[in-house]
């Protein structure tokens, strides 16, 4: 499986929610980049927003972006020797 560009676009939405707070969502406004609107409507699409727009995420949204997150964390701690 390589990383297309609409794939990153999609990781990089579920990147941005709090996942701290199931009460805090994402509003995509149409004035976003449109590779942004683009993304949400597929992670709506896919069941792990609520909203085609945003919103917030379902419960298989919320292990998608804490597994998308638990990466990015692994990915930029620095090795140590």
């Amino acid at each position: 499986m390589s990383l297309t560009p609409e794939l990153v676009a999609e990781l990089e939405i579920l990147a941005l929610f709090n996942l701290d707070s199931s009460q805090e969502g994402l509003k995509i406004h149409q004035t976003a980049a449109p590779k942004a609107i683009a993304a949400a409507q597929r992670l709506f699409e896919k069941g792990l927003i609520d909203q085609p727009d945003g919103g917030y995420l379902t419960r298989l949204g919320h292990d998608a972006a804490e597994h998308v997150q638990s990466l990015l964390i692994i990915l930029k701690t620095p090795e140590t020797a």
